[in-house]
């Protein structure tokens, strides 16, 4: 019997995301796949599976979700909220480390405060479709996922026929370092022979707030205007994840994960990819900021950042069972409530 996932409630902009589809942008598909690609990557390993595997990506608000037909291993990676299971017995359960589940619980993930989104990973990944090399959802275009769309209140989701066996659980303590912090680094181009030299100093010297209207197309930033020189419109041309582009309004979109593979509006700078992660993890109202750097320095981030998310990944460790288990969450509590006076 395949294991399902029950969604009494999806949450909102809930989605089957992997690490991408790549290879097809000349047929204008986009790559779209996960905003926070660490986070997924890391909630995987805790499960068993391949880094690259599908997971659950969740946006602001959490679902809730009962496990329908078996067991089904889960970690949630990317907030500092918990896990919570309602039924049959309620317990709360930190994120970071992985749970078994068994037929018949039902578990969710509240408000995310913390961040954009957060990810879960199932033991085996989802018996879905995967167009195009991905599992990913674009919903525009109703690729991928689940029925090429956010998941709804009452979908089954199944989940693939890997049987869980005897394996432990386990678990991270997070480097918070892995998604750096400070300035945005961009490199500049490939139009920003289109704007002015005080829009170039404005755009690097300026706070940039992410507007409410962004999405996983794209940051809408709100701020100081840019003034083009040669207008706005150009011969539309490739675009990739993390380009800023600046149409009329002089405003700055960033572009992300389901953004088109071609555009017409000059592009000031694209951000470095060691900082989409973060990017792609900060909310509406947030405020930002930019530093330029050439290519070089972008790929030495790059793989610095690649060497500590290898680090991370190995650094998981077996969680203690049982008796074990019992015994490190009694030493870890304060037990005592008062004094008493002899």
């Amino acid at each position: 019997m395949t294991v399902h996932l029950q969604f009494e409630a999806a949450g909102l902009m809930t989605s089957v995301q992997d690490l991408g589809r790549f290879g097809s942008q000349a047929l204008g598909i986009p790559t779209s796949g996960a905003l926070d690609p660490i986070s997924l990557r890391i909630a995987n390993v805790l499960v068993g599976n391949e880094e690259s595997a599908a997971g659950l990506e969740l946006r602001f608000l959490g679902p809730r979700i009962r496990v329908v037909g078996g067991k089904a291993r889960v970690a949630l990676i990317g907030t500092s909220a918990g896990l919570e299971v309602l039924e049959p017995e309620r317990r709360a359960l930190p994120p970071g480390q992985s749970v078994t589940l068994a037929d018949g619980e039902l578990f969710r993930v509240g408000t995310v405060s913390d961040s954009s989104c957060c990810y879960l990973a199932f033991a085996g990944g989802f018996e879905l479709p995967a167009p195009f090399g991905s599992q990913s959802t674009y919903p525009p275009a109703a690729l991928g996922g689940f029925e090429g769309r956010y998941l709804r209140d009452g979908d089954r989701v199944p989940l693939s026929g890997q049987l869980l066996g005897e394996a432990p659980e386990r678990g991270i303590e997070l480097d918070l370092s892995l998604w750096g912090d400070g300035p945005i680094r961009v490199v500049p181009g490939p139009q920003d022979d289109y704007f002015s030299e005080n829009a170039w100093e404005t755009f690097l010297g300026s706070d940039y707030e992410i507007g409410q209207a962004s999405n996983r197309m794209g940051l809408r930033l709100v701020g100081p205007e840019l003034e083009h020189t040669k207008g706005y419109n150009i011969p539309s041309d490739g675009i990739v994840t993390g380009s800023i582009q600046v149409p009329g309004s002089g405003l700055p979109i960033i572009l992300l994960s389901d953004r088109q593979t071609t555009g017409g509006y000059p592009k000031i700078a694209s951000v470095a990819s060691v900082d989409l992660p973060r990017l792609g993890r900060t909310r509406p109202g947030a405020r930002l900021s930019f530093e330029a750097i050439d290519v070089e320095t972008a790929e030495t981030l790059r793989r610095e950042q690649e060497v500590r998310i290898r680090r991370q990944i190995d650094a998981i460790k077996i969680l203690p069972a049982g008796a074990e288990a019992l015994q490190q969450r009694l030493m870890g509590s304060n037990l005592i409530s008062g004094v008493i006076r002899g």
